[in-house]
């Protein structure tokens, strides 16, 4: 069993090369929006100004970012795995089922269809928890419907329908959102998921100090805030007027922490562009994997969505044209992390991030902590504001809701 396991193991992962041109970063904060393709986003007449304007003038527009699949869920797969899509992933998992047979075969991908994967198909998180390193998802509304639902690691039970497809009044949490929960190396593990797969309140209070700040955050906005809905359930506008402004909300706390500013990445993109129908197009010579026809359905890809980056090792105004995808980000973080390469994301010729983004390897030495936490102390009294009364309009237009005639 042991040799069986050091096999299964081998396959999966593969060896990371040594790169000693990157930059020591230490935290990486992921936040993944919605449906987005890139003229959409960052050409003229954006109505998501601050994130591509101000924030691109912060940091690296990578102009030749590309999503992986369509539906939603294998893009998010994708970026912690390295695993391709299948059918029932395409089609967001609309029942929450064991990806079969789950054997896995060349290139460490798991044949079959479903959603939950098997236990030895290994995640990021697999990978730093073994180096020591802590991580952490961090889900909008992932806690609003506490009387009915799990706070922290919130899935649907096995083989039952995913409640969470569509939002409601108060709770616009999705699942399909969340790749952690599709992963039995981390679901089975109680504790663990619940200590790790939390709300994104909980995010706050970890950016106060480095030690507190996870070496790897990945933030899930709600059906709303992630730019999916529009208009939103609970009235607010939705699609970029509403991501922009969750952007506004979160990003300057990040850049604002003592983790950002000792060593972090903060990368904002897109799960898919629009739709199989507008763009499914991909990059970095992508594989379709062994369990479906086309991962883009009408195409080999999730289409051009764009990325922006911001490091106080990536110079402001940095343009990169270079081709990447959400397995390329994955190489990049275990290149980074310094840990193998799993699934596509070890593929041949895949490029990670290199000196085209990381164009000011000697990072920024005017960066301070003490000015950091004074920036963070008044952010974090806007942002509890803006949180409270986000949360006061949920929950008066879900009074609003159950009071209404039907």
């Amino acid at each position: 069993m042991a040799a069986l396991a050091a096999a299964v193991i081998a396959l999966a992962t593969a060896v990371a090369p040594a790169s000693a041109a990157l930059p020591p970063i230490k935290h990486v904060f992921v936040i993944v929006l919605e449906n987005k393709g890139y003229s959409e986003t960052f050409g003229a007449g954006t109505k998501a100004p601050y994130l591509a304007h101000d924030l691109v003038a912060q940091g690296a527009l990578l102009r030749q970012y590309y999503g992986t699949a369509h539906e939603s869920l294998p893009n998010y797969i994708a970026m912690i795995s390295g695993q391709a899509p299948n059918p029932e992933t395409q089609s967001d998992c609309q029942f929450y089922t064991d990806v079969v047979p789950g054997a896995i075969v060349s290139d460490g991908q798991a044949l079959g269809a479903g959603c939950v994967y098997p236990a030895g198909v290994k995640t990021l998180p697999d990978q730093l928890d073994g180096k020591g390193l802590d991580w952490r998802g961090y889900m909008q509304d992932m806690a609003a419907d506490s009387q009915n639902a799990p706070t922290t690691c919130r899935h649907p039970a096995l083989n039952s329908q995913d409640q969470t497809q569509s939002a409601r009044a108060g709770d616009e949490y999705a699942a399909r959102h969340d790749p952690f929960v599709y992963f039995h190396s981390i679901i089975d593990d109680q504790a663990r998921c619940d200590a790790h797969v939390v709300d994104l309140m909980r995010l706050q209070d970890d950016l106060a100090s480095e030690a507190t700040t996870p070496a790897f955050s990945f933030i899930t906005p709600d059906l709303c805030e992630d730019g999916h809905d529009s208009p939103c359930v609970d009235g607010r506008p939705g699609g970029l007027v509403s991501a922009d402004q969750f952007l506004q909300t979160w990003v300057p706390e990040i850049l604002a922490s003592p983790a950002y500013a000792d060593g972090g990445l903060l990368l904002v993109t897109f799960d898919e562009s629009d739709g199989p129908q507008s763009d499914a197009s991909a990059c970095c010579g992508e594989q379709n994997g062994p369990s479906t026809p086309m991962a883009g359905i009408l195409g080999p890809g999730g289409g051009r969505t764009g990325a922006v980056a911001l490091s106080p090792y990536i110079a402001p105004g940095t343009v990169s044209d270079t081709p990447y995808n959400h397995y390329s980000l994955l190489r990049s973080l275990e290149d980074l992390f310094g840990v193998g390469h799993l699934g596509y994301a070890g593929a041949a010729g895949l490029t990670p991030f290199g000196p085209d983004v990381f164009t000011r390897p000697q990072g920024v030495a005017a960066l301070r902590v003490r000015a950091a936490r004074a920036h963070g102390k008044r952010r974090r009294h806007a942002t509890k504001r803006h949180h409270h009364s986000s949360r006061a309009r949920r929950k008066a237009s879900a009074s609003s809701a159950s009071s209404s005639p039907t």
